[in-house]
């Protein structure tokens, strides 16, 4: 009995084996006789370079559409003025000693809407001269990526603060001669704007900082002198800083005073 289930099986996987080369030739020359009907078709998806109308075909476009949907958060944090935001927001909580309050959520949703609130110009500058004369064909695509990329390099441009840091990218890229900053390419200075934010963001966090050291040491002192070393004295002076930023409607003056340091 087992020597007749061993020669069934044998049977079968012979009959399997001679089955295999022939279900490929067929499908190989299925596939073949819908490529030589249309070239820019495989297995029924469009996958040509030209559109209708010499532009690129609609599945390029949708693979261009989901790629720059990926790079969004890249965009907005490294190419806005989000990054200055919320490094400045941690640096006021990390003087404040509050540990999460607020916490992360908070911080990175008013850094958002600020940032929202500060490149309404340029998103809107963006709409009129790139999207709008897009959606009505007015322009070509190489055409809506120049006016589109137009507004946020004009806005990197005025916030580099420190000129030192563009030539030092332009040096480093290896361009020696500029006759103007329209003549900087793009990739040259994104590095110099995000340089550029992380210092003016940490100089700015370092002048937060100064009038609650003041207080810690203030505290500090007092209780050293009363022989009160065993309290820690960020629980004693926390509360003072507290009120002191209340008092002097720290908030408001901390991002006033910040979206009056970006240009747009």
């Amino acid at each position: 009995m087992k020597r007749k289930m061993i020669y069934i099986t044998l049977f079968v996987l012979l009959i399997f084996c001679f089955s295999i080369p022939a279900c490929d030739y067929a499908y190989a020359t299925e596939v073949e006789s819908t490529q030589t009907e249309d070239d820019d078709t495989l297995f029924g998806i469009n996958i040509s370079t030209s559109g209708e109308t010499g532009g690129i075909s609609s599945a390029l476009q949708i693979v261009l559409v989901l790629t720059i949907l990926a790079l969004c958060p890249s965009i907005l944090i490294m190419l806005t003025c989000f990054t200055r935001i919320l490094v400045v927001m941690h640096f006021t909580r990390s003087a404040l000693n509050t540990q999460s309050a607020p916490p992360n959520q908070i911080l990175i949703g008013i850094s958002l809407f600020l940032t929202i609130f500060i490149m309404a110009p340029v998103f809107n500058q963006i709409y009129e001269n790139a999207y709008l004369p897009l959606s009505n064909n007015e322009i070509t695509q190489e055409e809506f990526v120049q006016e589109a990329v137009a507004p946020i390099r004009d806005f990197m441009l005025k916030n580099i603060s420190d000129k030192a840091d563009l030539d030092k990218m332009c040096e480093i890229a290896g361009i020696t001669e500029v006759e103007s900053t329209d003549d900087i390419p793009l990739h040259v200075i994104i590095p110099a704007f995000i340089l550029n934010e992380l210092k003016i963001a940490f100089w700015i966090g370092f002048l937060i900082y100064l009038p609650f050291i003041v207080i810690d040491m203030v505290v500090s002192s007092t209780l050293m002198s009363m022989g009160m070393m065993m309290l820690p004295p960020t629980t004693i002076s926390m509360p003072f800083k507290i009120l002191l930023f209340v008092l002097a409607d720290g908030w408001n003056l901390i991002i006033v005073n910040l979206l009056e340091t970006i240009q747009v």
